[in-house]
């Protein structure tokens, strides 16, 4: 979809992103990097911030470990409809670290907005910076993983980041059983029909 073809709720959020310099991260970055997936999706997944090859493609969760999430997605016979991706904050920190809390907060209004726009009920935060930064809380990301918190209309999962599977594969049970749980969610809302064929977890997790 071309930006012409967006709507124009769409068009002025990302002119809003595009032109943001809320923080110093507008300086060193390539590109915004906002979201891939659906406008409007039940499901909204959000990590920590761009890294090199999002910077690169414009596009979040495109390296290792946005494969590996995507053949997990896959697994769970999720299309592109069905989520939205994005992050804590929308230029890359430099050398990968992880955002501050004051580039957080300067990226707030722009995911508000962003929530806004795509509706979802579900919400997946992948990693300890996505869940400290979105839901306020310091609890460490292992103590809270796989348990649901409701807030108002919609459900939060906070589990591994992807890329943290790809240096602990021993969690990788866990991350595939959060995102079972956020598939299940979907269903039990409506949005998702059961999975077509029983799953056979050493096979799909291998």
């Amino acid at each position: 979809m071309t930006f012409e073809d967006l709507p124009t709720a769409w068009q002025g959020f990302l002119q809003a992103c595009n032109s943001c310099k809320n923080c110093d991260l507008h300086q060193s970055r390539d590109q915004v990097v906002v979201y891939r997936g659906s406008l409007a999706a039940p499901l909204m997944i959000i990590g920590e911030g761009p890294g090199r090859e999002e910077d690169k493609l414009g596009k979040p969760f495109v390296g290792r470990s946005g494969r590996l999430l995507d053949d997990a997605l896959l697994a769970l016979e999720f299309s592109e409809e069905d989520f939205h991706i994005c992050n804590i904050v929308k230029c890359r920190p430099p050398e990968n670290r992880t955002p501050t809390e004051e580039e957080a907060k300067a990226c707030r209004r722009l995911l508000n907005a962003q929530f806004a726009l795509v509706k979802p009920r579900v919400i997946l935060l992948c990693g300890s910076t996505a869940y400290r930064y979105f839901t306020g809380s310091k609890e460490p990301i292992s103590r809270v993983r796989g348990q649901w918190i409701e807030q108002k209309s919609f459900y939060i999962m906070p589990t591994f980041h992807p890329a943290y599977i790809l240096r602990n594969m021993s969690k990788r049970a866990e991350l595939w059983s959060d995102l079972l749980a956020v598939r299940e969610k979907l269903v039990e809302l409506g949005f998702k029909a059961p999975l077509s064929k029983p799953l056979c977890p050493e096979k799909d997790q291998a």
